[in-house]
């Protein structure tokens, strides 16, 4: 995630740099063509172009607005784990007298969910963090933190029987560890359910077209000037399409994506901290980029 705004504004041109230059491209061979070489077939109608173009910002507000309750509902998700992570442990060391080896259990937790839904290798996170018995309890578990949180679920099941706990109490450390796998499977929907392909590729056709159609229908007025104005206005569309394309699919590694090493190392300080067990400092932003 982009969180420096200087840096991110550059990030921002130079991935439409290649865009601008196509279109600066196409809009200086429909000028030379038509002033020089005088071909009128290049001369077209505005009106069927700003009806285009009308229509296609209505479609790309609503596949972008779309996109970004995507992103924002990610993030919202992983706001309730990491608030019920600290819960966790909270309650681990206060109704359970101290599990240090389940909060870092759970330490683990985000780590493993991190590398579920972006499709990477979090297994040196998991270990570092994962007590021994557990590590042996998940192995060939598909779902790895869902694996991780049932261990914890029985591990607190049995200290709750060992301890003679009340059972309103382990069922306010049973919500959380629900709450947490009800995070969880809204995270695995938005990972698996793509935005429909009718959002997701007729707005960069129909863009793309737009953009070869534009300076036909400007070349006759704006003359010699036509790829400054044209080119800003294609880019616009391309850049908001590209907006789109970003925020739809918010665990890819992308700038644009979830910060969710940074989540995850923030939920292991927070779980650790409080038994005094070592653990290294926040993730510092690289490249103005949040990972």
């Amino acid at each position: 995630m982009i969180v420096d705004r200087k840096i991110g504004l550059f990030i921002l041109m130079r991935e439409s740099l290649l865009s601008l230059t196509l279109l600066c491209a196409w809009d200086v061979f429909v000028v030379v063509m038509f002033q020089v070489f005088h071909q009128d077939w290049m001369e077209q109608p505005s009106l069927p172009v700003s009806l285009i173009g009308s229509a296609l910002v209505l479609f790309m507000s609503v596949r972008n607005s779309t996109a970004y309750n995507r992103w924002w509902e990610a993030r919202t998700l992983w706001g309730a784990i990491t608030n019920n992570c600290r819960s966790f442990g909270r309650q681990a060391g206060t109704l359970l007298g101290g599990r240090p080896d389940l909060a870092r259990a759970m330490a683990a937790y985000p780590y493993a969910l991190r590398g579920a839904l972006g499709r990477l290798d979090a297994s040196a996170d998991v270990e570092r963090l994962l007590p021994e018995a557990m590590k042996d309890a998940i192995a060939g578990w598909s779902n790895q933190p869902n694996a991780i949180l049932y261990q914890i679920g029985r591990e607190v099941n049995a200290e709750v029987a060992r301890q003679g706990i009340d059972g309103a109490v382990h069922g306010q450390i049973d919500r959380i560890l629900s709450d947490l796998a009800n995070a969880q499977g809204g995270l695995e929907r938005i990972r698996n359910t793509p935005l429909a392909i009718q959002f997701s590729v007729i707005p960069r056709l129909v863009a793309n077209v737009f953009c070869i159609v534009l300076p036909l229908s400007m070349v006759q007025t704006l003359g010699w000037i036509t790829p400054l104005g044209s080119s800003l206005v294609g880019l616009l569309f391309v850049a908001l399409d590209k907006i789109g394309s970003d925020l739809q699919e918010p665990f890819i590694h992308s700038p644009h994506a979830m910060p969710m090493l940074t989540m995850a190392r923030t939920i292991e300080i927070d779980l650790l901290q409080p038994d005094r067990q070592p653990v290294g400092g926040p993730i510092a932003p690289v490249g103005g980029v949040q990972s």
